[in-house]
């Protein structure tokens, strides 16, 4: 909506230039009108998007194609994974762990990065923590049933390379800033009992933030992530914890 309210200023500008020259004009819209504008444009910004890289391979493919390989334990997920190590690079760094998380990404744009950002690398683990955006309809509506599958596919992948999965529950959010029409923490709650479930039916190793970061609202406490969805240095610190009991369990240093 920012950035359609920008575009929609900038309109009005160029058409108070151009009438600065003959006369003065304006332009008044009605709701519908102004819906129609909203959607040409936002089917233009889509337009655009199907022209880029939608996956974003450009994120770490020269960090790929330059890195020593094997590597040792990928974390792959959204901008709660990349910000992990933005905030903490030691905690990655010295426990010879690699980050391959992309702000924003649902499970379908992971699924699809899955071969460069981690069969290519051929670590001995991946910790997939996926599906927040998914719920927060990123990319428009999913059902939890295809979340799943995408998960699930991922961790096919990973076992045919040899490569370890370790499943992690998504964190509580009770809201979400760029969309609060939603009410996530149900889907969340549900989902993450679905991740469980999967991973304790197919013997895969399963590490669970959720039940340990979780608030009576079902959301994350306002002192371990300002606004609700991402975590500072002190929810890190409660994550790392969790999960390097179960990578020491499967992964000698």
């Amino acid at each position: 909506m920012k950035k359609f309210a920008l575009i929609y200023t900038a309109l009005i500008i160029t058409i108070s230039i151009y009438a600065q020259n003959t006369e003065s004009l304006s332009i008044t819209l009605d709701s519908e009108q102004y819906k129609q504008l909203e959607k040409h444009f936002a089917e233009k910004e889509k337009a655009k998007m199907r022209s880029t890289d939608w996956a974003r391979f450009y994120r770490y493919e020269a960090m790929n194609d330059t890195m020593q390989k094997p590597a040792k334990v990928v974390f792959l997920g959204n901008s709660i994974t990349d910000g992990w190590y933005r905030q903490h690079p030691e905690f990655f760094i010295e426990n010879g762990f690699t980050g391959r998380g992309i702000g924003g990404q649902t499970t379908s744009q992971m699924l699809t990065r899955f071969q460069s950002d981690v069969i290519d690398l051929k670590p001995k683990m991946v910790v997939i923590m996926a599906g927040t955006n998914d719920i927060a309809r990123n990319n428009g509506m999913i059902s939890h049933k295809h979340i799943m599958q995408n998960i699930k596919s991922m961790c096919e992948l990973a076992q045919l390379h040899k490569i370890k999965p370790v499943l992690c529950t998504i964190l509580p959010a009770y809201e979400f800033k760029w969309n609060k029409e939603l009410a996530p923490a149900a889907d969340i709650k549900l989902l993450n009992e679905m991740i469980k479930e999967y991973a304790a039916a197919n013997k895969i190793p399963f590490v669970d933030y959720y039940s340990v970061l979780v608030d009576e609202r079902g959301g994350l406490p306002a002192e371990i992530a300002a606004d609700g969805v991402h975590p500072n240095m002190k929810g890190y610190e409660i994550m790392e914890l969790i999960v390097l009991k179960t990578i020491r369990k499967y992964v000698k240093k």
